[in-house]
């Protein structure tokens, strides 16, 4: 899934940087009632995907979560973007991937949401390896037969044995204007795209 079109899906466009991508873009989408992992390295373009996701699915009123396991989330930036926060649940877990977990886990079994997004990226990934396989089942079956997009996001795959759509975000290239910086294209590679 490496095409010019894919490279170019997060690239800079003549709108200011904020302008992200439709979700209807993503290689293998994001599948409702299943899990989609997005991994990558620090600026990646994991963050842009995720605002690309909110942003589209609160535009169709429906409500979504953000589960923020490190307190990196910009709610400015993501207004910005177009994300409309009145819709838009942020849980703050101050560095906790447990507190993380069950968040997710209560939010998803409440229920009422279009996107559960948990944004595992900026926690150490050997503490994210320790994590029971069986609290990723736990989370894959919560979502199930649900309307709910469960978005996880970390920079090395650990949800993966769970996930039915595994991205991997790469950073392509710098785009300038003469002098300018005006931004960096991305890729994502799809890694796993489970059938059904």
């Amino acid at each position: 899934m490496g095409t010019p079109a894919l490279r170019d899906f997060l690239g800079f466009r003549a709108k200011p940087p904020a302008e992200v991508i439709p979700v209807e873009r993503i290689p293998g989408g994001l599948v409702r009632g299943a899990v989609t992992e997005i991994c990558g390295p620090a600026g990646s373009g994991r963050t842009s995907l995720l605002i690309a996701a909110l942003r589209e699915i609160t535009a169709r009123q429906e409500f979504c979560a953000l589960v923020d396991s490190s307190d990196a989330f910009d709610p400015h930036s993501a207004a910005g973007a177009g994300v409309e926060l009145e819709r838009l649940l942020w849980v703050r877990c101050g560095g906790n991937a447990g507190h993380a977990l069950k968040a997710a886990d209560l939010l998803l079994a409440g229920g009422g949401f279009g996107l559960v997004a948990l944004d595992l990226a900026d926690l150490d990934p050997g503490a994210l390896r320790r994590i029971p396989p069986a609290s990723w089942y736990r989370l894959r079956r919560a979502i199930e037969n649900t309307p709910t997009i469960l978005l996880v996001l970390d920079r090395e795959p650990v949800a993966r044995p769970c996930a039915s759509v595994a991205l991997e975000m790469q950073r392509q290239e710098a785009v300038w204007s003469d002098r300018l910086f005006q931004g960096m294209r991305f890729e994502a590679v799809c890694r796993k795209r489970k059938a059904g």
